[in-house]
Parts: C-alpha cells; structure tokens; sequence
C-alpha cells in the first residue's frame, strides 16, 4: 500500500455508480487518498439524478464527466473497486480488487437513486476506514 492509498472506481459508463463514490472517498478522504474513477465504455454525460442527490449531499459533481480507462489508472491504483462491469474490465495483477453489487442508476427515479448514493456512501466510509487505518499502521502511527 502506498503512503496515500489510491483507489480506482471502476464500471462500465462512469456516469452514476462509480461517479458518486469517487466524490464521496475524495470528499470524506480528502488529502489522505489519490482517486480515479473511469469507465470502460464511458458515457456521454452524468446521470441528472446522481448530480441531483449528491448535491444533497452538498456534493457538486455537476462539472465531472465520464472517463476512459487508461493503464496508468489501473497499474497506479492500490485497490480497484468495480461496479458491475463484468468481463468489460481489464483485470490488473497483482491488483486488490472489490466487486460491490449495487443497482445501476440507469433510468431510475431520484427516490432510487437516493437508496443507491447512501448504499455507496456507506461502502465508501467503509473502504475508508479500513485503507487509512492499514496507512496508520504501516507508519506507526496508530
């Protein structure tokens, strides 16, 4: 694990999923982890509903836009989480993975999309708390 954890959200358009839980781990990790969220197949924008309930979370994630996957983004990331891209994603040796099975915002009202953000919010606190304090203990510092 390196000093700061780097983590990659990984799905297939990076429009909802993986676009809500890379502004969760920068928001809540702040300076303490380096993260990347891409798509293996992007989509063209964000899905209005996520942008809609982060930002009731007083989270603006309306000037993101979907990402391509690149190497360096896999190869640098210390754990990568998929979000139900299947065979679509390039698996990385030597990589931690997780795969977390949640429900595609895709066409979905804002009330479901509400019970997914908190899904991944909670997810996310937990990856977090888990890969900073694996940090503190490699330093010592705990």
């Amino acid at each position: 694990m390196t000093e700061r954890p780097e983590i990659l959200f990984l799905c297939v358009h990076n429009a909802g999923r993986s676009q809500m839980a890379a502004a969760f781990a920068r928001a809540l990790g702040g300076s303490q982890v380096v993260v990347h969220s891409a798509g293996s197949a992007p989509g063209e924008k964000l899905n209005p509903a996520v942008v809609e309930v982060m930002k009731e979370k007083s989270i603006d994630i309306s000037n993101e836009a979907p990402r391509k996957l690149t190497d360096d983004m896999g190869l640098n990331a210390d754990v990568i989480v998929t979000m139900g891209c299947g065979d679509a994603c390039p698996v990385y040796p030597g990589k931690r993975y997780l795969d977390w099975d949640l429900v595609d915002p895709a066409g979905k009202t804002v009330d479901q999309v509400r019970q997914i953000r908190d899904d991944v919010e909670r997810r996310v606190r937990n990856l977090l708390a888990e890969l900073l304090m694996s940090t503190s203990e490699e330093k010592g510092t705990l």
